[in-house]
């Protein structure tokens, strides 16, 4: 549930265009058409990339004052950083953009937007103790800038969530909540404090998360405000409590939180989302969108299924959630989706070989297979599990001498005391099975 502290953030005036033509100062004529053509070919169907880089290349030919110069930096930077591959040009755009900006005085957007995604750039490329330092100097400038300070603590605390650092993340969560305090978003000191009992609940740091969750869950009912708002921190918090109780195998526990997280869903499904943003610029955040809550509530349902032996009841949800992660894949990138897609694929192929639909279960794991190398990461988090399914086929199909292969080579990806212990027990039902490996089984 890493993938979970992807915090999004909703920009002031919502999604900001790669290129924008806002400046302090009457820009110039010339200013304005350069700007307007790139826009015009980064907007094109299909998008012309070359040309809209051309032209914002351009704009450095009038010698700019500094702010068009490091926001042109900055754009360029984008562009090429979300568009082409050109990724030593886009370092460096971004790069100039963050240090030119750090000079002007009130150039909050811009300094803060290229420190973010300069950040980011630099996580992409494994460089991520290039990023820290960008992250740590614009929190430190930026605590007279409500939205932007929020959004870098998530984005550093996400960082360090990643790298399994997790007392760091949960230390920079309890800032940002104090923070969101202190600035009277009791919305966004919700989700600071969600966020870190979710990390919490990963640690094992029980004491420390049931007074946390109760905190949480009384400033999420007393939060009156919009109510897509207050009905995702709502899941938010069910979510926590659904995954805690099936972590602790108490199965019978999770049904009354589970009911309540999906009249939650139905109820979010129903409201249409509220253009008008909210006064405080600490709020201006949403945890994740309506359509990922969706098919997290069916993932956790999974989950229960599984563990209570709703075989039926598990592939039925199961089924519900891909094909909504299809359609969503179409139009959306977000790499969360293909974590949840990872995960759903890894309950549903322990079904089939619990019901003996071992082809379709092989078809699945190829699956995941394919999602893991599009992604380095996933393929990280989740080598072990894949492993351990290839184990579970091989025993299914009587082929004991890979499923011992697939067995060893798990318990050497994985640190996780629980996959462990599982791993070593169906190793040794290998060992029991092969009838002449005593030592080995004791």
């Amino acid at each position: 549930f890493v993938a979970l502290t992807q915090i999004h953030a909703n920009s002031c005036g919502g999604k900001k265009a790669a290129v924008m033509a806002a400046t302090t100062e009457a820009p110039e004529p010339w200013y304005l058409a350069l700007l307007g053509f790139a826009e015009h070919f980064r907007t094109s169907s299909p998008p012309k990339i070359r040309l809209c880089v051309h032209c914002l290349q351009a704009v450095f030919q009038f010698k700019p004052p500094p702010r068009v110069e490091a926001r042109t930096h900055l754009q360029l930077g984008s562009v090429l950083y979300r568009h082409t591959k050109n990724s030593e040009l886009a370092q460096s755009h971004l790069e100039k953009a963050w240090f030119i900006s750090q000079q002007i005085s009130q150039f909050e957007d811009v300094k803060f937007e290229a420190a973010s995604i300069l950040s980011e750039f630099y996580c992409q490329q494994n460089l991520v103790d290039s990023a820290k330092p960008v992250l740590r100097k614009a929190i430190q400038i930026s605590q007279q800038t409500p939205y932007w300070h929020c959004r870098l603590l998530f984005q550093l605390a996400q960082l360090h969530a990643l790298e399994r650092d997790l007392v760091s993340a949960c230390d920079l969560l309890g800032v940002g909540a104090e923070y969101a305090r202190v600035m009277g978003s009791e919305y966004t000191r919700a989700l600071f404090l969600l966020s870190k009992g979710m990390l919490l609940l990963m640690e094992r740091k029980l004491s420390e998360v049931h007074p946390l969750l109760t905190l949480c869950g009384t400033i999420v009912e007393n939060w009156q405000g919009n109510p897509i708002q207050k009905e995702s921190l709502r899941v938010f918090f069910l979510v926590l409590q659904v995954t805690h109780y099936l972590d602790a195998g108490q199965v019978k526990s999770v049904k009354p939180c589970l009911k309540q997280l999906q009249q939650c869903i139905q109820t979010i499904s129903t409201l249409h989302d509220d253009e008008i943003l909210p006064t405080n610029p600490a709020a201006l955040f949403h945890w994740l969108p309506k359509e990922h809550m969706c098919v997290l509530v069916y993932l956790v349902t999974v989950m229960h299924s599984m563990q209570a032996g709703y075989l039926e009841k598990a592939q039925k949800y199961t089924d519900k959630a891909l094909m909504q992660l299809e359609k969503l894949k179409m139009l959306d990138s977000n790499p969360i989706l293909s974590t949840f897609q990872v995960i759903l694929l890894e309950h549903i192929i322990m079904c089939r070989l619990v019901t003996g639909h071992k082809a379709t279960a092989l078809q699945e794991i190829s699956q995941v297979c394919q999602l893991c190398q599009q992604s380095p990461r996933l393929f990280a988090n989740h080598a072990a599990q894949l492993h351990t399914l290839l184990g579970l086929y091989c025993i299914s199909v009587n082929c004991m001498d890979n499923a011992e292969a697939q067995f060893t080579a798990a318990l050497q990806m994985t640190t996780h005391q629980e996959l462990w212990t599982f791993i070593v027990t169906n190793l040794a039902s290998v060992y029991i099975r092969e009838g002449n490996r005593h030592q080995e089984f004791y």
